[in-house]
């Protein structure tokens, strides 16, 4: 897959930019499984508490987590964290991310976790597929092109001249 050309303002450079982290990604793998307190957001992810902080004020002002209040009986009260929309829909990254460490870094018991289908059951699988519905089964199968958002990259050399 050879692209002869290179955007400005490239989508993966930009997500990256929101969740290119390890904390953030244990923070969203905490709220998949449904934690939604910082004192279990930070137990599940080991976090220190200030690197928990900022990750959650980052992650609510990018619109990946909304906070909720909540009052425990006699306590102040404090904030839960729940997945947005925008949120949610990096779960497919995220099975992404674990799929490829249970093929290439569990150990020799398997994955330390499985995803099934609460309805039945089977095991979930990730899948690319075309408009047309035909299964992609590689990145060898791909052809990077223009989009309609593309704007090329300048050059190093002529962005320092035009500077």
């Amino acid at each position: 897959m050879t692209m002869p050309f290179r955007v400005d303002n490239c989508s993966i450079e930009a997500t990256l930019g929101i969740v290119g982290e390890k904390w953030t990604f244990l923070v969203l793998r905490e709220a998949f499984n449904g934690v939604r307190r910082f004192a279990d957001l930070q137990a599940g992810t080991g976090a220190p508490r200030q690197v928990l902080s900022a990750r959650l004020a980052r992650l609510v002002e990018e619109g990946l987590l909304r906070k909720v209040p909540y009052r425990e009986p006699g306590q102040r009260q404090r904030d839960e964290y729940r997945l947005t929309q925008k949120g949610l829909d990096l779960y497919p990254i995220m099975v992404a991310l674990m799929h490829w460490g249970d093929r290439y870094l569990a150990g020799d018991d398997g994955p330390p976790v499985l995803l099934t289908h609460r309805d039945c059951g089977a095991p979930v699988e990730l899948h690319m597929r075309c408009a047309e519905g035909h299964e992609v089964a590689s990145a060898r199968e791909i052809t990077p092109r223009p989009g309609p958002g593309f704007r090329p990259a300048r050059h190093p050399a002529r962005a320092a001249a035009d500077g």
